[in-house]
Formats: structure tokens, C-alpha cells, sequence
């Protein structure tokens, strides 16, 4: 690959402004002058003051999307430079990625030029090596399990069978469940010796099942002998998470023998803490592809996780095929400088899309179920909604003052109006589609983030509220919430969300799912209010959030630090009462993409917070153990 003809570096300095300063120098690294250009970059530390700009003129900004021109009559020979900086930001820079994540030229004859991007570097800090997040670790018993089940009694042997397989006459759905484990493997781990085998096998161990009603769905009970091992279950989703374990306890001791050994006697009853055990995933902001997807779901699965939360909408693109509205995925998920969406996060010169065709989920969705994983998928509304009303415009109000409120990511105008009729006739052609597809009970709507003052604006917003005698915004979300968990629940469905759903009168409690994200205080108060609620707070779940202070960790901070050692610390039971706890089904991994900008940085901030998590919403409290976690956690697979 050429190097790009322009460079752009960027630092952050605390002077400036009550939020410091960004400085950008341009190098022309081209062969010919550069005149005549505006300059875009994408950044989260966004620009809110136009006027505190030097040595540039501010052209306009869209959310993280900011354009500047040159003073007039700037030209840069090959070599030169051209620095300016701004102030008046919406935030204080703390680390490498609060800064541009792309950018891109704009030239007089209207073409684009990309342009490559350093780190951004912060002024007065040290550039120190990050520090070590993740300890060797200890074992009390040299088992690679994760989740650590929930009780073991079992002692290590000095050898381990080459493969576990089905003693003859054993029925066909615990065969077919054996290939299920086998295939899961070898997608994970696709140079590892396989841990199973169909047919009996020399130096292998005889594996048999055994049906036991009295167990718990999820639950199931390992025995071990030398000659044998019996797997008691009593659904499918127990049998598989049995054969996951054996898997996990073969693939170790053959992978590092001197630290892992396999169970030559003994048993390990297991069951999962909470039935709710999550993992979200936003693909608006950068698009994984079905593969990635897929192999997400593979992960989920040899973690004992057992929801993926599909966030497949937001301002930035509707990721979900919808045939009645086909503008959703042309329209609507096209971004690019010369396109219905301007770039954002990353986005560059070249226009980017992509979207999932109802084919493309139908295949994840029975990939998911096969593995014992329930895909509920969220289309984000009323706000976080731009995307949708760029594709289908009539869903605004046209009298509607522009740029009358922002939301927080500082999109304009971006939540579907209550008061706008044709809404509701849009929502149930959705959710007809959607109910086909997801065979989930829950469609997740979203409900976050509505900008204080939305659609104050709005001449049929006024009416409504003189009409139905609200007023306020949070009266006209939870107006507009009522009617939607009215159609779901005349489609079968009920209504998980955001814990903003609970705003301004909320919904119903009945058959209502909420998320309590902005802090852990929130899941008890919707507890209080009748909700059941899944814990996933931005302060421990968030897996967006960076792990250390150190400026050249990437990731978001506005929850603060995250390191492992807290999210695997975290007690989401926190400080319910008892009384409450009935209420608290579950908890979950948030993955929010702002900064997710290639693969490694998905890994290095998602491993090893989501194994992490995937233990706390498995084994115990009593049972959880750092030390441990740490030296088996190593042995997790990556995206």
C-alpha cells in the first residue's frame, strides 16, 4: 500500500479553553502544491464553539464530523505544513483516541482525497508503556473451566484421554449435540486437536449421557472415572454447556500440560447464576460482516452466555433489512462525503455501507439457536434515529424549527416524533418484518438518550400535548412508548429497552425489560418502580470503556476506568434488597464501536472483560476468584 500524499497530526493541550485545545498540522506529502481544499476529520472530542478557531475558518460540523478551510490564499508546496487549533471543545482529551479518527480532503474540483491520521498526543503526559491489566494468576485446581462452575468435586489424573466419544448406543440428539460442541471447537480453535469423536477411539474415554429430569434447564452434572465419564442433563441447553466444559478441560491440559490437567475422578454440578447472561453488540457504528457476527455468537456460546442483544440501528446507519422500506438499507446506511449521511467515526473519503438482508439473519439467528444463544435485536427509537429520518424524510415534522435540539452525540433533530401518525404506520410494517425474523420473546427498542427539549419545536408535537394535556418531552416519549408496547404486544412480543424507557411515565411494567446502564443505582430504582431489569452499567460493563489511565489506552471514558480486575469484580447485586432481587434477571457486556476501529482494538478492549462477565453472570459469588480467572482466561478465543 502507497503511503497517503497528506498527513494529519493532532495534540491535545490543556490551555486554550475550559476543555483545552486541539492543535491539527497538515503535511503535504504529495508532489504538487495543495490550494483551494477544505479539510474534514471525524472526532468524539467535538468542536461546540465555532469562533474559538485559529488559523482556520470553521465550516460546519455533524455530530463527530467537522470541515474547515484554510486561510484564504494558503498554498503548501510538497513538504510544508499547515497548522491551526480549536478550543471551545465538549470535552477534555484523555486518551490516544479522543482524537481525529479520520480525515479526508476535499479539492476544487470536488474530489476527495484521504488522509492518514496519527495518534493523538497529549501535551504534558508520559508516554509510558500501558501497564500489565492481567496477572499470571494461581490455581487451587488445575482445571481449564470458564466459567468456573458451580460446584466441583473432582481430583486431577496424570494423563488425559486423546478424545471423549459417545458410548454405543448412545441416541441421536446427544450425537448430534456432540458434532454441535466438535463443530464449535473447531470454528474457534481451528488448529487444536479436536476433543471429540463420533466413534470410539483408541486412548479415548467413553462419554455418556444420561437424561435426568430433576435437573434445571441450563443445568447438568459431570462424572468422572478412568474408564468413563457420564453427563447428566435434562435439555439440550444443559448438555451442551456439559460438553463445552469437557471441551474446555481437554483443549487446556493438551495445550499447556504443566499448568492444566483433566479429571480423572469426581463430579462438577453446574447451573448459571442468572438467567439473563449477555452480550450487546452495536453494529451501526462500524459494520461487522455476518462472519464476524457469527463467530461473535461462537464466543458467546463457549462462554455459557446465553443473549445476544443486536443493536442494529442508530443515527449513523439502520443496519436491518426492511422490504417495505427499502431506503432503510440504501439510503440509510450509506455514508460518505457526497452522500445522504456524511462520514462519521473513522469514515473517510470512500463512501462505506453495509446492512444485513433477511437471509443474512435468518442464517445467524439459527446459528445462534443451535448453540443455545436467543439473538433479540434493538432497533434504536425514538432518538438515536437520524439514519432512519434521512431514508424516509415524511416521518418529520416539515414545520419543525432545524437544529432545534441536538442529542448528546450532537446529531440534530434525531428522534422520530410522537406526533407524526405515519410513525406508527413505519414501526408496525417494522415490527411485522422483525416478528418473522426474531423469534425472540423480546424486541429491544431502544428509548435512550432523547434530548431534553425534542420536538418543542414541533408544531404537531404542541398539539399532541394540548391534546392528550402532557407537556415536556419525556411525556411525549412515554406517550409514544405506550402506543409501541401496544403493537408488540399485539404481535406476541414484549418490550425490553434502555432504562430511559422509564422516563416521564414510562410503559407498563408487565412484561416490560429494562437495562440499567448509566449507573448501578438506576437497576435498583427500576426495581423499585416494578421493572425487571438486567444490569449492565457503564462503569463495569461497558466494554468501550478504557482500562488504564494511561493516554495511549484506547477507548472511551466518560464511566471512568475499567480495568478486568473491576469488571470481574464487579457484584451487580450491589445493594438490592432482598425484596428487589427477583427483579434483577440478569446482566450483560455492552460493545458500543465508536472506538473499535480495527479488529485488535475490538480484542484488546473486549478480551478479557467479556469472559469476565460471562463468569459473573455464571458462577457464584462465593465461588469467584480473580487469581484463577487470570491464568485461565488466557486460554479464551478472540474475534
Amino acid at each position: 500500500m502507497q503511503p497517503a500524499s497528506y498527513h494529519l497530526e493532532n495534540t491535545w493541550s490543556p490551555d486554550g479553553g475550559p476543555n483545552g485545545r486541539l492543535t491539527f498540522t497538515l503535511v503535504n506529502l504529495s508532489d504538487a502544491p495543495l490550494t483551494d481544499f477544505r479539510l474534514v476529520y471525524t472526532s468524539l472530542t467535538r468542536v461546540i464553539d465555532p469562533k474559538a478557531c485559529d488559523n482556520a475558518v470553521f465550516l460546519r460540523r455533524n455530530a463527530n464530523f467537522h470541515e474547515f478551510t484554510p486561510p484564504a490564499g494558503l498554498s503548501l508546496v510538497s513538504g510544508e505544513s499547515w497548522t491551526f487549533s480549536v478550543s471551545g471543545l465538549n470535552r477534555t482529551a484523555k486518551h490516544c483516541t479522543d482524537g481525529a479518527k479520520s480525515a479526508y480532503l476535499t479539492l476544487s474540483d470536488g474530489s476527495h482525497v484521504s488522509v492518514s491520521v496519527s495518534d493523538l498526543l497529549l501535551e504534558g503526559r508520559v508516554s509510558a508503556p500501558p501497564p500489565v491489566l492481567l496477572p499470571e494468576g494461581k490455581l487451587d485446581l488445575p482445571f481449564a473451566i470458564q466459567p468456573w462452575p458451580a460446584t466441583i468435586d473432582a481430583w486431577p489424573g496424570e494423563g488425559f484421554p486423546v478424545v471423549l466419544y459417545p458410548v454405543k448406543g448412545t441416541d441421536g440428539s446427544s450425537l448430534k449435540a456432540v458434532a454441535t460442541a466438535q463443530a464449535l471447537f473447531h470454528r474457534l480453535f481451528p488448529a487444536n486437536h479436536a476433543p471429540f469423536s463420533l466413534i470410539a477411539a483408541p486412548q479415548g474415554r467413553r462419554l455418556r449421557f444420561v437424561e435426568r429430569p430433576a435437573l434445571a434447564r441450563e443445568a447438568y452434572e459431570l462424572t468422572f472415572s478412568a474408564d468413563e465419564i457420564a453427563l447428566a442433563y435434562s435439555a439440550d441447553a444443559g448438555r451442551l454447556y456439559g460438553l463445552t466444559t469437557l471441551a474446555q478441560l481437554l483443549d487446556g491440559t493438551r495445550r499447556e500440560p504443566g499448568k492444566f490437567r483433566f479429571p480423572v475422578a469426581g463430579t462438577i454440578s453446574d447451573q448459571p447464576r442468572y438467567g439473563w447472561r449477555g452480550c450487546h453488540l452495536d453494529v451501526s457504528r462500524q459494520f461487522h460482516p455476518k462472519e464476524n457476527v457469527k463467530r461473535l455468537i461462537d464466543i458467546l456460546a463457549w462462554l455459557k452466555l446465553n443473549i445476544f442483544h443486536w443493536h442494529l440501528t442508530d443515527d449513523e446507519a439502520w443496519r436491518l433489512e426492511i422490504k417495505a422500506y427499502p431506503q432503510l438499507t440504501s439510503t440509510g446506511v450509506l455514508r460518505g462525503p457526497d452522500e445522504p449521511l456524511l462520514p462519521q467515526l473513522g469514515n473517510g473519503a470512500e463512501p462505506v455501507d453495509g446492512f444485513y438482508s433477511h437471509a443474512d439473519v435468518r442464517e445467524i439467528v439459527a446459528h445462534a439457536l443451535a448453540l443455545g444463544v436467543e439473538v433479540v435485536p434493538e432497533i434504536d427509537i425514538p432518538g438515536h434515529s437520524t439514519a432512519a429520518l434521512v431514508a424516509l424524510p415524511d416521518l418529520a415534522d416539515g414545520q419543525e424549527a432545524p437544529e432545534s435540539y441536538h442529542s448528546v452525540q450532537g446529531y440534530p433533530n434525531n428522534a422520530l416524533n410522537p406526533a407524526v401518525e405515519p410513525t406508527y404506520e413505519f414501526l408496525g410494517k417494522v415490527f411485522d418484518e422483525m416478528v418473522e425474523l426474531f423469534p425472540s420473546d423480546y424486541i429491544h427498542i431502544g428509548g435512550d438518550e432523547v434530548a431534553n427539549g425534542s420536538w418543542l419545536a414541533s408544531p404537531q408535537a404542541r398539539k399532541l400535548m394540548e391534546r392528550e394535556g402532557i407537556s415536556g418531552t419525556f411525556a411525549l416519549q412515554s406517550y409514544f412508548l405506550k402506543r409501541v408496547k401496544t403493537m408488540l404486544t399485539a404481535r406476541g412480543r414484549k418490550l425490553a429497552g434502555w432504562n430511559e424507557v422509564a422516563h416521564g411515565g414510562g410503559v407498563s411494567t408487565e412484561g416490560t425489560l429494562l437495562m440499567a446502564w448509566e449507573k448501578p443505582e438506576v437497576g435498583i430504582e427500576l426495581a423499585r418502580e416494578g421493572y425487571d431489569v438486567v444490569m449492565t452499567p457503564g462503569q463495569a460493563y461497558y466494554l468501550d470503556m478504557v482500562q488504564a489511565e494511561a493516554w495511549q489506552e484506547p477507548g472511551a471514558s466518560w464511566a471512568g476506568t475499567v480495568p478486568p480486575a473491576h469488571t470481574y469484580a464487579y457484584e451487580a447485586e450491589g445493594e438490592f434488597p432482598e425484596e428487589l432481587k427477583d427483579r434483577m434477571k440478569g446482566v450483560q457486556a455492552c460493545i458500543w464501536q465508536e472506538n473499535f476501529l480495527s479488529r485488535d482494538y475490538f480484542n484488546r478492549l473486549v478480551f478479557p472483560r467479556l469472559p469476565a462477565i460471562a463468569e459473573a453472570a455464571w458462577t457464584p459469588k462465593a465461588g469467584k476468584d480473580w487469581e484463577r480467572f487470570a491464568a485461565i482466561v488466557r486460554l479464551s478465543p478472540a474475534l
